[in-house]
């Protein structure tokens, strides 16, 4: 209809003028409960705030007319821009959650491969630590029992309880060491061939990490002491030593 004050063109059902405020027709009594219309102006400042501040600004925007457009009686309009309200609240929503997800898994593309490389290291590290001390130790044993270098590693283990230490258990190393596996490595030690007294005098020692991969290094040690590696395939005594 047509405003006669000002001649500003408004909706059929609308009761003032949006133009100058002229009553054009009686407001018709409420029927049932009172008509609302969400503004969703709360959900739009947080996601302005909280999400994406660009494409939360136009859902501030709709949000803010939903409530004017009700008091002029332009229902319909304050339909429309409580519907945009809701699309760009979702919209801004939807972009920070995605923003925020790429933030981590950017993050973790980063972090977590450079903390798993830091671990081999650290693995690696250790089971070489572990190496020179089982390098110390057998020559210890051999000194000690007089029977040549140990059986197993085992026996260079503690004794079990508060026995005193023996040539089956001679406490040089610790438990974990003794069962062969440690710092995420496996130690396979053998001796040599005993002579007519039961004497071994070598031994051998593999380290190998216990998930391989292309990027760990294998370790081999005998009685020589020298510490030898491969790259990503097992050790021997071949392989060049450590720098």
């Amino acid at each position: 209809m047509v405003c006669p004050n000002c001649s500003a063109t408004n909706d059929d059902n609308a009761w003032k003028c949006v133009q100058c405020q002229t009553v054009l027709q009686q407001a018709p009594p409420p029927s049932g409960p009172p008509l609302v219309i969400p503004n969703y102006l709360w959900q739009a400042i947080v996601c302005t705030a909280c999400c994406c501040v660009p494409l939360g600004i136009p859902a501030i925007v709709y949000a803010a007319q939903v409530n004017t457009k009700v008091v002029h009686g332009d229902l319909e309009g304050a339909r429309r821009s409580s519907k945009n309200a809701k699309m760009w609240c979702w919209i801004a929503f939807g972009t920070g959650l995605a923003w925020i997800l790429t933030y981590f898994a950017i993050v973790f593309a980063i972090t977590i491969p450079n903390l798993f490389r830091s671990r081999i290291a650290a693995n690696q590290a250790a089971a070489i630590g572990s190496l020179r001390t089982l390098n110390t130790v057998t020559m210890t044993y051999s000194a000690t029992f007089a029977k040549g270098f140990p059986p197993t590693l085992m026996a260079l283990g503690p004794p079990a309880g508060n026995g005193a230490p023996d040539a089956e258990s001679a406490g040089l190393i610790d438990k974990m060491l003794a069962s062969g596996m440690k710092s995420n490595y496996v130690f396979t030690y053998s001796p040599g061939e005993r002579d007519s007294n039961g004497v071994a005098k070598t031994y051998t020692i593999y380290a190998d990490p216990i998930l391989g991969s292309n990027d760990q290094y294998h370790y081999f040690t005998d009685q020589t002491g020298i510490i030898r590696q491969e790259k990503g395939m097992p050790a021997n005594a071949k392989s060049p030593p450590l720098e």
